[in-house]
């Protein structure tokens, strides 16, 4: 198994998840914020890990498994966890659009890399571009209070995951053809 600082990251990653549960149900003024922040820093240790590993070239087998796995575990954990607070069809149906593809897409690119095609589907800007919007959604529907009083995360936040459900079905479908196109 590989440790360096880009791998170390992906663990933290992972690590946060009891953390992430733990705040979103603490009965605390202070919680949500603190909740939002947790999974801010695990969106941020999901770019920095692939840049760092780019950059000091200490890309491995083993990270480019475990990133992947990190991200679905912690963003599937706080869709439950809207999932169970907000108990409307919407959320329920984002979150099972965003859950299902990432369940889809795994297992396509496991069947991908033994068929010998794995670079038919890549990870593609689109991808990076739903997972920012993921990112986003949940950080503001974690919070779930207004900004100073102003700003509506909230709202702000249900917009994000509109676009982000909307970013991972044309996604998966894009993934799909690239598999599926001799």
């Amino acid at each position: 198994m590989v440790f360096n600082l880009p791998v170390l990251l992906t663990w933290l990653r992972i690590a946060l998840i009891p953390l992430l549960v733990f705040l979103f149900y603490l009965d605390r003024d202070w919680a949500p914020l603190a909740a939002a922040t947790v999974f801010g820093i695990a969106g941020l240790t999901d770019w920095a890990d692939g840049y760092l590993a780019r950059l000091w070239q200490q890309e491995s087998r083993f990270g480019a498994f475990l990133d992947p796995v990190a991200d679905k575990l912690i963003v599937a954990v706080a869709l439950i966890l809207l999932v169970e607070r907000e108990a409307n069809a919407w959320m329920t149906l984002a979150a099972a659009i965003i859950i299902g593809r990432e369940i889809v897409i795994s297992a396509l690119r496991e069947w991908m890399a033994e068929s010998g095609a794995r670079s038919k589907v890549a990870v593609a800007y689109i991808g990076k571009l739903k997972t920012t919007a993921q990112i986003i959604a949940l950080i503001f529907l974690l919070y779930n209070q207004d900004l100073f009083g102003m700003l509506p995360l909230r709202e702000c936040g249900l917009a994000a995951l509109v676009v982000a459900t909307v970013l991972t079905v044309v996604s998966m479908i894009q993934y799909l053809r690239s598999a599926f196109t001799t």
